[in-house]
């Protein structure tokens, strides 16, 4: 049975007598596996991308894959590095890690425009959206709490905030877009998995669209690649073009979608798995410039 969709805590719609009073805030939802989490390396970053992006906020949910209540939580901070794979929160307070996804060179990129960006992101690394396949699922039409759960949690903490930088004015998030960077693990397992993947894929991002409240809301959709960097040269996905073929026929057939397939021409780090720290800063750019061409078409 498919649960019912987060609702926002009034949609955090404040109503107030001078609208001067209310900060809008651009909301993008990142989500994934783990090359949304993110493997490149602070230490590597250029001096440009090192310290705090102005005006952009996240809130980066709890991961959690044993059924927990805890997985969402999560605090409002200021876009930095950090927020990549090994990042904690337990809610009150944010452990930064020495790595950084996508969401730094793409807020970095989304503040060109003189806006306030606020993502939120929620990823597990290893997930598949079909049931069975990878460590864990989004598949929603199942009783077991799961990453999909725990996604709508990190949207409803997220909105529950009404001024996340703590400035002291009430802020208004308005949803802009959704990056999804998944698919390797639907992939790898079985056929069925990748045979299943464009309509899981249609599911899930109908259901994120109406968690966020807007049907035609803008969603990018990143390439998947396999490295072949295995011992023996073989594939680590063996089923990459179902999912390639269902990532097109997704995007092709939604006005409101795109594919963004630079990907594949990124270099991978050392782990066969996830790209190097210039891949993923390349990839963030990329996630932007996707996004702002959608918003021109569908919101």
């Amino acid at each position: 049975m498919i649960r019912p969709f987060v609702l926002f805590g009034i949609f955090l719609f404040i109503s107030c007598s001078n609208s001067e009073e209310v900060d809008i805030w651009k909301v993008y939802y990142l989500g994934g596996q783990s090359n949304m989490d993110g493997y490149g390396h602070n230490a590597k970053l250029p001096d440009s991308l090192k310290k705090k992006i102005p005006n952009c906020m996240i809130f980066n949910g709890n991961r959690d894959n044993q059924g927990k209540h805890e997985g969402g939580i999560g605090k409002w901070a200021p876009v930095e590095p950090g927020h990549g794979y090994m990042f904690k929160t337990d809610g009150k307070t944010n452990k930064l890690s020495n790595l950084f996804g996508p969401e730094l060179s793409f807020a970095n990129t989304m503040i060109e425009n003189g806006e306030k960006i606020a993502i939120i992101k929620y990823s597990f690394g290893g997930t598949a959206l079909y049931p069975g396949a990878g460590y864990g699922d989004w598949y929603p039409d199942i009783k077991r709490r799961n990453h999909y759960d725990n996604a709508l949690s990190t949207i409803n903490n997220a909105y529950a905030i009404v001024d996340i930088n703590g400035d002291g004015r009430l802020d208004k998030l308005i949803p802009h877009g959704i990056i999804w960077m998944q698919g390797e693990s639907d992939a790898e397992y079985y056929q069925e998995s990748a045979e299943a993947y464009l309509e899981n894929l249609k599911t899930l991002m109908n259901l994120l669209r109406a968690a966020l409240r807007n049907e035609n809301l803008p969603v990018v959709i990143g390439k998947i690649n396999d490295s072949h960097m295995t011992p023996n040269g073989e594939p680590t996905q063996p089923y990459i073009e179902t999912v390639h073929s269902a990532q097109k026929e997704f995007t092709d057939k939604d006005d409101c979608a795109s594919y963004v397939t630079e990907i594949e021409s990124y270099k991978f780090s050392d782990d066969v798995w996830h790209y190097d720290t210039d891949g993923f800063i390349r990839m963030g750019i990329a996630f932007a410039n996707a996004v702002t061409l959608l918003e021109s078409e569908c919101n």
